[in-house]
């Protein structure tokens, strides 16, 4: 079973989507099931994990509904208040829908770079384990050093780091990223996402060579048992179309072993959010 660890929906608003600026202008629309559907068929995707791209419990809500309407959607990754004293009351409700895998907080908007540090946040994620949720760890390459102690504080519950911590890639920077990507990775409970790459580039003038170096850092540092392929769409489409991005992971992965490709490109979200 191929899977997309990764993607959006939404109905775009300006208010609540206010940091797809001009540049993406080309994402300032509707992104629904019914879309999303024709891109995988395309790329013979066969299930896919739907984040949340609000930090509102309404589209835990919705992205839920989305999951139980459309069997392709087989995991959801939603947000609740983790710094809320009542963060255990809205876990045991999401949670009681099975189609819950993981949550996610949108760290890398947060003023204070040791957010991830803060007390209350951290007690939330104590809960995770309770309800056999993960956490996906939203980031820039800046906050890896507090990531890694944050991972510390918790070594039995499961991680899942988006878009390979998002790497200076338009300044063709791979340092102190690689180096703090490594010493993340030597922890075994955390795995990591080949997503969200071309537009941490110049959207236009991004090479396939300039991704490559950093991927070949990930799987170096990671592994093939603990990455796995998202597309980040539609993020992604203000960069590379959904089967261009497929069609490069996969030319990447080309030259591992069979169950080394199958692993990034199913095996290792399946067993990750335990789809």
């Amino acid at each position: 079973m191929e899977i997309d660890a990764h993607h959006h929906f939404w109905k775009y608003n300006p208010v609540e989507f206010g940091w797809i600026d001009d540049s993406m202008k080309t994402i300032r629309r509707d992104f629904l099931p019914e879309h999303l559907r024709a891109e995988i068929s395309a790329a013979k995707i066969d299930g896919v994990i739907s984040v949340q791209a609000r930090q509102t419990i309404e589209e835990t809500r919705q992205l839920l509904e989305f999951a139980a309407q459309n069997d392709f959607i087989k995991g959801v990754v939603g947000w609740v208040e983790l710094i809320s004293p009542n963060v255990r009351a809205d876990l045991a409700r999401f949670a009681a829908d099975k189609k819950l895998k993981a949550v996610r907080h949108v760290v890398q908007g947060e003023t204070d770079d040791n957010f991830i540090l803060r007390a209350d946040f951290n007690r939330g994620i104590s809960a995770l384990r309770e309800f056999d949720l993960r956490y996906d760890i939203l980031i820039f390459e800046r906050h890896l050093p507090p990531t890694i102690k944050f991972v510390d504080r918790h070594p039995n519950q499961i991680f899942i780091l988006d878009h390979i911590a998002k790497p200076k890639i338009k300044a063709n920077e791979l340092s102190p990223w690689r180096e703090n990507l490594r010493e993340l990775a030597k922890r075994e409970n955390v795995f990591c996402k080949i997503s969200g790459m071309a537009t941490e580039a110049d959207f236009k003038a991004w090479t396939e060579s300039q991704l490559h170096a950093y991927f070949e850092v990930a799987l170096e540092a990671f592994g093939a048992r603990r990455l796995m392929f998202g597309s980040d769409w539609p993020v992604c489409l203000v960069a590379c179309g959904y089967a261009r991005w497929h069609a490069l992971v996969a030319d990447w992965i080309s030259k591992l072993s069979a169950d080394e490709q199958a692993r990034i490109l199913g095996g290792t979200a399946i067993e990750a959010y335990k789809l």
